[in-house]
């Protein structure tokens, strides 16, 4: 069983921001206070079981992955990893700006950039690459969770390197907003999440900070417990 607590570094928007409403709205939970968020009416009209629709999303709050969840390895400590990620933010670099839309990847719907931004492949892998000694290694029911005989040989090899499947060149930036639709369903709801996020008039999003994640035991939901905004 994997260990716990897990932590990830993920990109939050902000909690006064109006896209942090909007994605804790939607799932029915605020990784920044913890409560529960009332789903919007639209939601509700297009598909009354959307409870369930999000579930998936929900235990991990809002957010886009940059370092994937993990328990900490042997000697390592929070207060240590919190100290990480403020010399992490410390660190100048180039912020990511990326034209947010809404779109499906792999069957689920989610925030995503309309195109590739390097500097986000970029604060991806450093993210990746920085915080890799706080990483316990896989087990073997976790690498099995993944299911490695249907990843590609690259995503494989990242599996058994950084402990996830999905990065370095394998990266694509996305803040989910349901589990797994069948194709039927997904066109009516794409259209409706669509026409909620049109509402932010959110033409550009700067991945201007990141977030420290945390889930206490396997039934807990994710809870921000940290927040560093990137120096420039």
């Amino acid at each position: 069983m994997t260990g716990f607590p897990r932590y990830a570094i993920y990109f939050a928007a902000g909690r006064d921001s109006a896209l942090s409403r909007f994605g804790a709205g939607l799932l029915g939970y605020d990784a920044y206070s913890g409560d529960e968020a009332r789903f919007p009416h639209e939601a509700l009209q297009i598909a009354p079981d959307w409870h369930d629709v999000s579930a998936d999303p929900r235990r991990y709050g809002f957010h886009g992955t940059l370092k994937a969840p993990m328990a900490l390895a042997s000697g390592k400590t929070e207060a240590e990893l919190i100290a990480a990620c403020t010399m992490f933010a410390g660190r100048a670099r180039r912020l990511p700006v990326i034209r947010p839309v809404v779109d499906t990847i792999s069957g689920f719907i989610a925030v995503i950039p309309a195109e590739p931004v390097d500097a986000l492949q970029e604060l991806a892998a450093d993210s990746v690459r920085d915080f890799d000694a706080f990483r316990a290694p896989l087990t073997a029911e976790d690498r099995a969770r993944r299911k490695p005989e249907k990843l590609s040989e690259r995503q494989r090899d990242y599996l058994d390197r950084w402990g996830y499947p999905y990065v370095m060149e394998e990266f694509r930036f996305h803040m989910t907003l349901t589990g797994r639709l069948d194709v039927e369903r997904r066109g009516p709801i794409l259209q409706m999440l669509r026409e909620q996020f049109a509402a932010l008039k959110l033409d550009a999003l700067t991945v201007d900070r990141i977030a420290l994640f945390k889930q206490d035991d396997a039934r807990a939901r994710f809870r921000i417990i940290g927040e560093w905004t990137l120096a420039l």
